[in-house]
């Protein structure tokens, strides 16, 4: 299989893959649920297509153990990326408070640490998205620390409106994470900007939840409403969707989830054709704009 397209993650000089990998997927959870040998074999079959970005998170239920567990062996062949301020220990999860204080992220990336089977973080992440005075409750600071002791490489936000321009103008964040596709493209500027700063770009959202059997609702009434399925030139919608968020000329990679290998290898397939072409790019997303 020929290499994935690499880009450089802003001032970090890491070179990863266009493609990443959103592990958010593992978790296992009741609605949702996946196996231990279904994770063991995805994971291994995203490092076999050579991405070399995984993204996960102390939210993430079972993610991290298993990246942990069946990874840790493959270690130098990735960059591995978590986040903090997350509820620490086996109760909690993406919708439980938040708390940015310098002991609950000290306690949350000591648990990364050892739920994942490393010495070191190449990158964390601030979840949700917090304010400039909820990183000052000594949070940002304990990060900064762990980062001079080595166990964090370099330091980043998972960011959204309203609050992503005064974290980019708070110019301590080596990389940030946004929501980003031809369905929801709001954070467009911001990206660009963050960008223009020297901050590394990783895109969540790129297919904006693609799978066919979702293909309604939410994004899905904008893609109706823009009229885009004429561009599509015989490529699935979810194929269009990846090239699209690789089209934009500030994404450094954008992680994508699945446990289903066929899906994985369908996705480095559509990353390994490139972006789209310019007049397609600029058309989808005048459509999106004006629908």
């Amino acid at each position: 299989m020929p290499d994935l397209p690499k880009r450089q993650l802003g001032r970090t000089g890491l070179q990863v893959t266009t493609l990443g990998y959103g592990a958010m997927e593992i978790r296992n959870r009741a609605e949702r649920p996946s196996t231990d040998a279904e994770a063991e074999r995805v994971l291994n079959a995203v490092l076999d297509a050579g991405i070399n970005y995984i993204d996960t998170s102390i939210d993430y239920g079972e993610s991290e153990e298993r990246i942990g567990r069946y990874l840790a062996s493959r270690r130098s062949e990735y960059y591995l990326a978590s986040k903090c301020g997350c509820p620490v220990g086996e109760v909690g999860g993406m919708r439980a408070p938040h708390i940015f204080t310098a002991e609950n992220v000290i306690a949350g990336v000591e648990q990364s640490l050892r739920r994942l089977q490393t010495d070191y973080l190449d990158l964390v992440q601030f979840h949700h998205s917090p304010s400039r005075a909820e990183l000052m409750e000594g949070g940002l600071e304990a990060l900064q620390d762990l980062q001079a002791q080595g166990k964090v490489r370099f330091i980043g936000m998972s960011g959204t409106i309203p609050n992503l321009k005064d974290q980019i103008e708070m110019g301590v964040f080596d990389v940030f994470q946004a929501p980003y596709s031809a369905l929801q493209p709001e954070h467009e500027e911001l990206i660009h900007e963050a960008s223009e700063a020297g901050a590394g770009i990783v895109i969540r959202g790129g297919v904006a939840r693609g799978d066919p059997a979702r293909e309604r609702g939410g994004f899905w009434d904008r893609w109706q409403e823009a009229e885009i399925d004429d561009l599509l030139d015989g490529m699935p919608r979810t194929e269009f969707l990846l090239r699209f968020t690789i089209s934009n000329p500030n994404l450094d990679t954008t992680i994508v989830g699945t446990t289903n290998p066929e899906h994985l290898a369908q996705n480095v397939e559509a990353v390994l054709k490139g972006p789209l072409p310019a007049e397609v790019y600029e058309e989808a997303k005048r459509r999106v704009s004006t629908a």
